[in-house]
């Protein structure tokens, strides 16, 4: 998603494509952040069981998704093994890792995506 958008926007790109995270990049495609479904409770004051879902809403539609970003992304590159982007996910305890190549963003490897790699080791 594009660094300029409202965070209603990545709420909607998370609920619609069963996401829980979602890289943001600029007008040129480069990685600035990335913004995790956790992230987005938080904004959304989602902890605060007495504020009705359409007033989250109505928050997240002001908040620029700039506020809401992590900017500080540890990426990886689309030639690293699968090992490796194991490694890094278990070690820093992360959810994903964005791939990166040339500056520009290429992909995003998940947990998800590593387990269903084992899943599928013995077909």
């Amino acid at each position: 998603v594009r660094f300029d958008k409202k965070a209603i926007a990545v709420q909607e790109i998370m609920t619609w494509g069963r996401l829980r995270h979602v890289p943001v990049v600029d007008a040129r495609d480069r990685l600035v952040g990335i913004i995790s479904h956790r992230d987005l409770l938080h904004a959304a004051i989602a902890s605060v069981t007495d504020v009705p879902a359409a007033e989250r809403r109505l928050h997240l539609a002001q908040v620029p998704i700039i506020k809401v970003m992590q900017p500080d992304v540890t990426v990886i590159g689309p030639d690293a093994s699968v090992q490796e982007a194991a490694r890094m996910l278990r070690q820093a305890k992360f959810g994903c890792l964005p791939v990166v190549q040339n500056d520009k963003l290429v992909g995003i490897i998940t947990e998800h995506d590593l387990l269903g790699i084992v899943e599928n080791l013995s077909d």
